[in-house]
C-alpha cells in the first residue's frame, strides 16, 4: 500500500475521535441531563444523540472504509461485503431507535414533529440510507443481479454512501445546536456556559472524524487491490469498494484475445491449404 504509515495514523486518528465522539455524548446526556431511560421523559430524548453519534456517525464511518484496511485484502470478498453491510445495518438499527425516541418523547409532552430543519434533514438522511442499505443488498450481496448491472451502479453507491454520511454530520451539528438553544436559559447559549462549550467541542469533534472518513474513503491509492480483487471476486457481486467493471473489461479483453487466437490459427490453416493446392496444381 502506498504510504501505508500515514494511512494508519489517519485510520488511528479517526477511530479514537469516533471513540471519544461517543463516549463524549454519553458524558452529555448523564452530566447535563439526567441520563437515559425510556419513559417518556427527558431521559428517552437523551437516546437520539447518543445513538445517533453511535451507529449513524461512528459505525457507519468505519463501515465506509472497511475495505481500505489492508489486512483486510486476503480475506474473501465475500466476508467483507457481509462485515460492510452487518456494520451499515447495525447503523440503520441505532438510527431508527433514536428517532423512535424522539417521537416518543414528543408525542408524550405534545411537542410538534417534524417542524425543523434538523428533523427533514434528519429523516431524509434516514429514508435514503434505508434505499441504500436494501439496494446494496440486492444489487451487490445477493447473486441475481449481472455484472454489468453491478458496475454500473457502483459508482453510485459509493458516490451516495459518501453523501448520506457528510449529511448526517451536518444533521447531528444541527441536532446539538438546537438541542443547546432549546435547553440553555440560564445562562443562555450565546453566554457560553460549560455545557455550551462542551458540546461545541463535541461538534469540532464529529467534523474532524468526518473528514478524516472520507479523504480516507476517496483516496483511490487506499482503496482494494484490482489483484486481490481478482482472486477474491464471487458470483454475489461487488460492494462499496468493488471492482468489478475491471473485472468485466478483462474478462472481455480475454474472450477477444482467445477470439483471435482462434481466428489467426484458421487463417493459418486456411493458408495451408490454399498452398498446398498451389503445390498440387504446379506439379
Amino acid at each position: 500500500m502506498e504510504d501505508y504509515g500515514r494511512f494508519l495514523a489517519l485510520l488511528g486518528s479517526a477511530f479514537l475521535i469516533g471513540l471519544v465522539s461517543v463516549v463524549l455524548s454519553l458524558v452529555w446526556v448523564f452530566k447535563y441531563h439526567e441520563g437515559l431511560s425510556w419513559d417518556g421523559s427527558t431521559r428517552e430524548f437523551n437516546w437520539h444523540p447518543v445513538l445517533v453519534i453511535t451507529g449513524f456517525v461512528f459505525i457507519q464511518g468505519i463501515a465506509l472504509i472497511v475495505y481500505r484496511l489492508p489486512w483486510t485484502w486476503k480475506c474473501s470478498k465475500l466476508l467483507m461485503k457481509f462485515i460492510h453491510a452487518g456494520l451499515n445495518t447495525i447503523a440503520m438499527i441505532l438510527a431508527i431507535v433514536s428517532m423512535v425516541a424522539v417521537f416518543e418523547f414528543h408525542n408524550a409532552r405534545n411537542i410538534p414533529n417534524m417542524y425543523s430543519l434538523h428533523s427533514w434533514i434528519g429523516l431524509t438522511a434516514v429514508i435514503f440510507y434505508s434505499l441504500q442499505l436494501v439496494l446494496g443488498f440486492a444489487v451487490f450481496l445477493l447473486p441475481f443481479a449481472p455484472v454489468p448491472l453491478r458496475a454500473a451502479l457502483m459508482p453510485i453507491h459509493v458516490y451516495s454512501g459518501q453523501t448520506i454520511f457528510a449529511t448526517v454530520i451536518a444533521t447531528a451539528l444541527m441536532g446539538i445546536t438546537e438541542k443547546l438553544i432549546f435547553s440553555l436559559k440560564s445562562p443562555a447559549y450565546s453566554a457560553s456556559p460549560p455545557e455550551a462549550v462542551f458540546v461545541n467541542c463535541l461538534g469540532v469533534l464529529l467534523v474532524v472524524f468526518g473528514a478524516l472518513i472520507l479523504w480516507m474513503a476517496s483516496r483511490p491509492h487506499w482503496k482494494r487491490p484490482p489483484e486481490e480483487n481478482a482472486k477474491a471476486l464471487l458470483p454475489v457481486g461487488g460492494s462499496s469498494e468493488d471492482t468489478e467493471a475491471e473485472s468485466t473489461m478483462t474478462d472481455g479483453r480475454n474472450a477477444d484475445k482467445s477470439e483471435l487466437k482462434i481466428n489467426s490459427e484458421a487463417a493459418r490453416k486456411q493458408n495451408l491449404k490454399l498452398e498446398e493446392a498451389g503445390q498440387r496444381s504446379t506439379m
